[in-house]
């Protein structure tokens, strides 16, 4: 049986071969060397030569065309609308790479501060992993200027080349597969993007070694705490000394196990350099209720956690709200930014973010639903406008 794919895609191979086309010869196409010495080739003979590469050429577009025209038809298109479709999906690239080169820049950029402290900046919804980690690491390399070491983290926990629309991922393989296929992965790209140097080092080594060097990547490696929790302590080593290592702990829960493991590694780390806790398992200290087993741990918790600060510093939460994909965006020291997905009418099958608005605190299911139903672009439920749009009724 015959193998479908995409329009999209076919129509991506059949431009890149269209272009091919006219820009190189076939291989089998005979190559002309100019020569200075006397030819024994007769006129008639190198206009059947040239005569042959014009067909040549000719058939090959001929078949390019050919192709285009059968994809076109395979997918209800015209070929205008298929060329149409690969020029937008080339131009959304260019804008997703435009977010993350923004977001790079505006880490290197240190001299404005008044727009850092700006709480009224809006901030774009990560569309993937990596802008995704460009953000977190503007974020906490903000606060750690600010003098902020003990920080939280939550990322919103993408596979790699997994977009941030669509369904969440419920990792059927648990925990080990949450931290294998993400938790560890975004970890390790974070703390190679992060540069938090300690300004109190009195070590002279260090301050010797520190020339020039700090944009060099770091070493980075991973212990694991407990595999069946997907837990672990991921450590950058800074190139240019031990005043630049930062660490992390993914996915800590309530056990009083790591509630020790933190308060050994905050001993380790100092009270100087950055210590970041990724994605725990509480969201106060209210989480640890009562244990018979541990019947101190919610006092503990508060003591080396809450007391010690892990301010949320960047965080990108996913929820589902009337039925619609939402988002909320926080990144130090800005406030949370609320977006909900909706259908782009000028794109089959794509979703964009519409801005909400912003809340000082954690946005709760309540207060967007309460804005959503006073949007004019949400008065209908996602199930209503792809009824509308079947019909073939305006949506909007």
């Amino acid at each position: 049986m015959m193998k479908l794919i995409s329009a999209g895609t076919l129509a991506t191979i059949l431009l890149a071969g269209q272009s091919s086309a006219f820009s190189s010869s076939p291989q089998s196409t005979p190559q002309h060397v100019v020569s200075t010495r006397p030819s024994s080739t007769t006129p008639s003979s190198s206009a059947l030569h040239l005569s042959n590469d014009d067909d040549e050429v000719q058939k090959l577009l001929a078949k390019a065309k050919q192709l285009r025209e059968e994809a076109a038809l395979m997918s209800g298109k015209t070929v205008e609308q298929m060329e149409a479709e690969v020029a937008r999906e080339k131009e959304s690239a260019r804008e997703r790479a435009a977010v993350v080169e923004k977001a790079r820049r505006e880490r290197e950029d240190r001299n404005n501060a008044t727009a850092r402290r700006s709480g009224a900046q809006i901030l774009p919804v990560p569309d993937d992993g990596p802008s995704q980690i460009q953000q977190a690491a503007s974020a906490v390399e903000r606060a750690f200027a600010d003098g902020i070491v003990r920080q939280t983290v939550r990322f919103a926990l993408l596979e790699e080349g997994e977009e941030m629309t669509g369904e969440l991922n419920d990792f059927p393989g648990g925990m080990e597969q949450m931290y294998r296929e993400s938790g560890r992965p975004l970890t390790e790209s974070l703390l190679r993007e992060v540069r938090a140097y300690s300004k109190n080092s009195s070590s002279n080594e260090e301050s010797e070694t520190s020339n020039n060097n700090s944009n060099a990547p770091p070493e980075v490696s991973a212990e694991d705490i407990w595999d069946f929790d997907g837990s672990a302590i991921i450590t950058a080593k800074a190139a240019d000394g031990s005043h630049g290592d930062v660490k992390g702990v993914v996915f800590p829960n309530t056990d009083v196990k790591y509630l020790k493991d933190i308060e050994k590694i905050d001993e380790e780390v100092g009270p100087d350099r950055l210590l970041l806790l990724i994605n725990p398992f509480w969201k106060d200290v209210e989480s640890w209720g009562f244990n018979i087993l541990a019947p101190n741990g919610k006092k503990r918790a508060q003591e080396v956690i809450f007391d010690n600060g892990y301010e949320v510093t960047y965080a990108v939460l996913r929820f589902s709200v009337r039925g619609e994909d939402c988002v909320a965006v926080k990144a130090y020291p800005y406030e949370w930014q609320m977006y909900a997905y909706r259908e782009d009418p000028s794109w089959f099958n794509q979703e964009r973010p519409i801005w909400l608005g912003s809340s000082k605190e954690e946005p709760k299911s309540s207060q967007i639903s309460e804005i959503l139903n006073s949007r004019p672009e949400f008065k209908m439920s996602k199930n209503m406008r792809q009824m509308q749009r079947m019909m073939g009724n305006d949506d909007q």
